[in-house]
């Protein structure tokens, strides 16, 4: 199963740019902040390619109430991640956004999922759910990605600590059943690994896969990477498949999860650009510079097309062993002196009180 990774260089350009200029358009016609800045930057015209999409800088979310609908007609607003003293991004949802980053979601994980809702283990606090209608980077990504599971089992107690009797009895209820782990990647290191360690308790998840992103700063610093992480949660916790996913608020449910190859994967709705950081010129593909990213689901606000604050390369197009057309790509973390605001780093600051 590849979709939504099927489509091949050529026929994901033309879906793309004709999807990507009509919310242009559409963002031009409902946002006077957006009307005013793209007239300023370039004058309005319709790109012919991708890289000649307008973008916004992703902390302009930080700065600005940026919507292209009434008032009246938002039903969410998510906010980004952030420490205390930090603005934070807002991104304004109607139900049509909403519904249309939901059913994304759902079809940039099947291949990785499957068809089925999983018995789930939520490895973070039920507590983070408090506001319905307004959630926080962290909140927004548990409550989308728990429509994948049942059963759900939230592992952490209000204090960070690990609820181990809790997830004894949910695996001896769901024995031989395929699990769903999620959880933000520096939280699963210092709250469940290294207290799994700390106590020497080990688990065996048993047929289980774990979607986690987030932020790896914090753990770059520790010197773990991928592969560490990865070998690591196997032999402490038994989780047989691993998934990072690269992802941001701005842009819910266009989210590049990693393929069985440990690549990030752009899907049918989204895409990627690499910018020169001085020039903001595209560059070529094996060149490290600033990640473009853009989405044909942001109907409410205009973040189809942001340049976000972290330095990644593309590797390759429609070729990975995996078999997913498409870019794939890696991310190398933030620019020098970029605001720290990955879920799981500012959760890790915040912890802290300290300068990341």
């Amino acid at each position: 199963m590849i979709y939504p990774y099927e489509l091949k260089k050529k026929e994901k350009e033309i879906y793309l740019l004709e999807k990507l200029n009509d919310l242009t358009v559409h963002h031009v016609k409902n946002s006077n902040a957006y009307k005013a800045m793209i007239e300023k930057s370039r004058g309005f015209m319709l790109a012919k390619s991708l890289g000649e999409v307008p973008y916004l800088p992703v902390q302009l979310f930080k700065l600005m109430d940026l919507m292209s609908v009434s008032q009246a007609q938002v039903v969410k607003v998510l906010t980004s991640s952030g420490t205390t003293g930090q603005q934070v991004s807002k991104i304004y949802l109607d139900k049509e956004t909403a519904v249309s980053q939901a059913k994304a979601l759902v079809d940039v994980m099947r291949p990785v999922l499957g068809g089925k809702r999983l018995p789930m283990i939520i490895l973070d606090t039920k507590s983070v759910l408090k506001d319905r209608r307004s959630f926080s980077a962290r909140g927004a990504g548990i409550l989308g990605f728990s429509t994948f599971g049942r059963k759900h089992f939230y592992a952490l107690n209000d204090d960070m600590t690990m609820d181990w009797s809790g997830l004894e009895d949910f695996l001896e209820k769901h024995k031989g059943s395929k699990i769903m782990l999620f959880g933000f990647t520096f939280m699963i290191w210092k709250y469940v690994y290294q207290e799994s360690v700390r106590r020497c308790i080990k688990v065996d998840m048993g047929d289980s896969v774990l979607i986690h992103g987030g932020g790896w700063k914090k753990l770059q610093e520790e010197a773990v990477d991928a592969n560490t992480f990865k070998k690591k949660l196997f032999e402490q916790m038994g989780i047989r498949h691993i998934h990072n996913y690269y992802g941001m608020v701005e842009q819910v449910g266009s989210i590049f999860i990693e393929c069985a190859q440990g690549h990030l994967h752009t899907p049918k709705y989204a895409d990627v650009i690499i910018r020169d950081p001085i020039t903001f010129d595209p560059i070529p593909y094996g060149s490290q510079g600033l990640i473009q990213v853009m989405s044909v689901l942001p109907k409410s606000y205009p973040g189809h097309s942001l340049l976000t604050e972290d330095l990644g390369t593309i590797l390759g197009e429609d070729d990975c062993l995996c078999g997913w057309k498409g870019k794939y790509f890696e991310v190398a973390g933030r620019i020098p002196k970029a605001e720290l605001r990955g879920c799981s780093d500012t959760f890790a600051l915040g912890q802290r009180g300290g300068n990341g």
